[in-house]
Formats: C-alpha cells, structure tokens, sequence
C-alpha cells in the first residue's frame, strides 16, 4: 500500500496513541480536498485484498516470535479496520462507533460465563457453548433475512476462505452435526487410502483433472487429522514453510563458503548440505 502518512497529522509528544487519533488520520487521508489522492479513490474491493494482506502479515509476526514486528503489524490490521469502517461512514451506512458496539455486544452474548451467570468447567465446554452461540446467530439472521431455504450446518461459510481454513471450518461444521470419525487413527487411515488412490492415478497416467482432485482429497484429509488432534493446520504449514526456508537459506550460505551457487551444485550436495542445515538447527 503507498504511503498515506500526512505531515500536518503528529501526536502530540509523550501521549499514547488513542484510537480518535488514528480515525482523525484516517479521515484527513479521504477528505476530497486536501487529502491523499490514493486514499480518497479506494473502495471496499481494492482495499479488502490489503486487510487480508494484513492479517496473514499478523500471522507471521507471530510465527517469528517478532514482537516489535507484531506491534507494527496490529497497528496496520487496526488501520484497516478504522480504514473500511470510515468508507462506511462516508456512505452512511454505519461508524467505528458501531463496529465496537457490535462486537463489545457480540463478546458479551457470547460468554454468559462472564457476563451472566452461566458456568464453565474447562475450555473445550466453552468453545461446544461458542458454537452453539453462534449456531442461534446465524439461525436468527437467516430467519430475519427470510430465507426460504433450509438451514444448513454449513451456512455462512465464506468461500473467499484460505483452502486449508475453509477446509478446516467445513469439516467443523460437518462434525458438529455427528459427520465426522470419532478417532484420529481412522484420518490416518483415510490418508494412506487416499495416497493410495494417487499412486493408482500416476500407475493410470491420469490426467491433470484427476490428479487435481486426488490431491485435494488428500490435502483434505491432512486438514482433518490437524483438526483431530488440535492442530491449526495453516499455522503448522506456516512453520513448516519458515522452517524450509531456514534451512535452505543455510544451504545457499554453505554453497556459497565453497564459491557455488544452488544451481551450480547437484542434487546429491544440495541433499547432504539439507541434512547438516537440519542438524544445525537441532
């Protein structure tokens, strides 16, 4: 995103930032007159791409443990959020005001065992009451929208998801309702049957369609089994994905020590280099 930082908007010296200051920011940068071009021609489908941007940037802060890094980044999550609420101002729909109302609201319905009289014994009973919360929800909306479908485990589900979270969130769902295998041993069990019906598909010389979704059978049922044993599947990718990246970054610093690029070595030094990476990291 350019940047929208305006020279005549400063906190005054030793105040901590409040949340009015970063709404007067975010009105001065959509003001027509004197405000910055960029911002003021924005709409809610250019700028939703930038809040998913920083969403997942959030998600890495953390995963890196970087906490400076994760106090910048929920600084850039909140603007979006002050950023979309001021557009639907601008149009008269709602403000800040009511975003922070809605969900101060929403929190409450949501922990009767806080803010009522309700009593919980252990997490996992909060997170069976959560979703039973928000099963009401989503009835009631789809009662005050007068829908004439029947409702389904599987309303509401934004399809504009990451895979593996929608994934994740479709087999929640389904399992809410009793779809699902009592025992993580039996998702083990459907990935070796699902591995197994890849290997038939390469044995066949299937082509992309099938191998496409023979794949996506088997990245389901990975999903599932990170599900089963409490695992956020995105987040333990997300590790994966950084821990690749260490290790290959090691392989290009021993590579070069011995005047060699990535692509000037075979496969067999790139392995042996891979194994010493791995050990190093232990």
């Amino acid at each position: 995103m350019p940047d929208t930082s305006n020279d005549n908007t400063r906190l005054p010296d030793g105040r901590e930032g409040d949340i009015a200051d970063l709404i007067e920011v975010m009105r001065r940068l959509r003001q027509p007159e004197g405000g910055c071009p960029w911002d003021v021609v924005q709409t809610f489908d250019t700028i939703a791409p930038y809040t998913i941007e920083e969403a997942y940037e959030v998600a890495d802060a953390i995963a890196r443990k970087d906490m400076a890094g994760l106090k910048e980044e929920l600084g850039d999550l909140l603007f979006q959020s002050v950023y979309h609420a001021r557009m639907a101002e601008e149009a008269g729909h709602f403000k800040f005001e009511d975003v922070v109302r809605a969900i101060c609201e929403k929190m409450i319905s949501r922990h009767p065992h806080v803010f009522g009289d309700e009593s919980l014994r252990n997490p996992d009973e909060h997170m069976s009451k959560w979703e039973d919360h928000k099963a009401r929800e989503r009835a009631a909306k789809k009662g005050a929208g007068g829908s004439q479908t029947a409702p389904s485990a599987l309303d509401d589900i934004p399809a504009s998801l990451p895979e593996l979270k929608h994934a994740e969130k479709l087999q929640k769902r389904a399992g809410r309702v009793g779809f699902d295998w009592p025992e993580a041993r039996q998702v083990l069990d459907k990935i070796d049957e699902e591995v197994g019906e890849i290997k038939e598909a390469f044995a066949a010389q299937a082509g992309p369609d099938k191998l496409e979704d023979e794949i996506g059978d088997l990245l389901f049922a990975c999903v599932n089994l990170a599900r089963k044993v409490n695992i956020d599947p995105g987040m333990a990718l997300r590790r994966t994905n950084l821990k690749f990246e260490r290790r290959f970054r090691r392989i290009e610093e021993l590579l070069a020590a011995a005047g060699k690029t990535p692509a000037q070595a075979s496969l067999d030094e790139m392995e042996a280099l891979w194994v010493q990476a791995k050990r190093e990291g232990r």
